[in-house]
């Protein structure tokens, strides 16, 4: 009878807590690829259906204003790349402008 109270209060001891680690992971883990699914769906909404057009026509430029504009000049780079300061920095037009707040960032390359 004493190996059995032994082993009971063992089981409480060591066991409950395991149990409890092992609930807390598996719900943990459950709760990461929620977010993950998510965090993919907001990814996936904040395309826009004009992703794909120039800026020119997503912003409607008119005509007289294309002609002159770099970005026009030059549609295979980003519009945005043709507006940077001396410093190189963006200017702030571009980092307020919806054509450049609505890109999904490409994918990181592995090394």
């Amino acid at each position: 009878m004493e190996i059995v109270a032994i082993l009971v209060g063992l089981l409480l001891r060591l066991g409950a807590p395991i149990g409890v680690m092992a609930l807390l992971a598996w719900w943990l883990k459950r709760l990461d690829a929620r977010w993950q699914r998510e965090a993919e769906a907001a990814r996936a909404g904040r395309r826009l259906p004009a992703a794909g057009l120039p800026c020119w026509d997503q912003r409607g430029c008119a005509p007289e204003r294309r002609s002159n504009c770099p970005a026009f000049l030059r549609p295979e780079t980003p519009c945005w790349q043709h507006f940077r300061a001396a410093d190189g920095q963006l200017r702030e037009d571009c980092l307020v402008c919806q054509v450049f707040r609505n890109l999904t960032p490409p994918a990181p390359q592995p090394a």
